[in-house]
């Protein structure tokens, strides 16, 4: 499956995003501060504190790793990614120590049914299509076998955003929701609103979840 967002994210303006937004861990974990006056790994810890730490945990698009990079300071070891562009992958090497990148897509993920504990995305659902979501989001399900874990855009309904001047790139819903909707077995185990704390960002929010499969 090939889509018009994965055609603008794996291009030219994908790797300036990269270039733009990849930092070291202390500067990523205090952009969060910044904005939500929670930390990453703050907030991390509030949703995955008590999950065991040898979870096989898989992101979908993660770019160059910081989320995974973050997951393993807090003592997460079966870590994995997929990443679209090529770009990210090749700097996750160099970055992401200890930690398997894949240059994938999260409509074919590469991987067995329920081959990892936890699947998630951070700031990746909100550049798929509304049309599209429930083919990835049937993927993510998939290959979770127990929990699907987002952090995302949040509106109470699906809204477009326009981005740098691009429109059918980024959009803000109600992901927790969506999930639930297209797939009853799931619960939702935990779920918090962020709203923004700057100047620059204040009004918008975002959206954390946990999400389980019933037994």
């Amino acid at each position: 499956m090939r889509t018009e967002q994965m055609d603008f994210w794996s291009g030219k303006f994908g790797k300036e995003y990269t270039v733009r937004n990849t930092k070291e861990h202390e500067d990523w974990n205090q952009q969060y501060l910044d904005n939500y006056g929670l930390t990453r790994l703050q907030m991390n810890g509030e949703f995955l504190g008590n999950l065991r730490k040898d979870l096989r945990i898989l992101e979908i698009g993660c770019n160059t790793g910081q989320q995974l990079e973050g997951l393993h300071k807090q003592g997460f070891r079966s870590l994995h990614g997929i990443e679209l562009q090529w770009h990210a992958v090749e700097y996750s090497k160099v970055r992401a120590d200890g930690i398997a990148v894949l240059q994938a897509s999260g409509f074919e993920i590469p991987f067995k049914s329920g081959a990892f504990d936890l699947v998630f995305t951070s700031g990746v659902l909100i550049h798929i299509a509304p049309r599209d979501l429930p083919a990835i989001i049937g993927e993510i399900y998939r290959c979770s076998s127990r929990y699907i874990w987002g952090f995302e855009y949040y509106s109470d309904k699906n809204t477009e955003i326009n981005y740098r001047g691009n429109t059918g790139v980024l959009w803000k819903a109600d992901f927790a929701s969506i999930f639930v909707n297209l797939f009853p077995a799931l619960t939702i185990v935990r779920k918090r609103l962020y709203p923004y704390v700057n100047d620059t960002e204040y009004g918008n929010v975002d959206c954390m979840y946990l999400l389980e499969k019933k037994a």
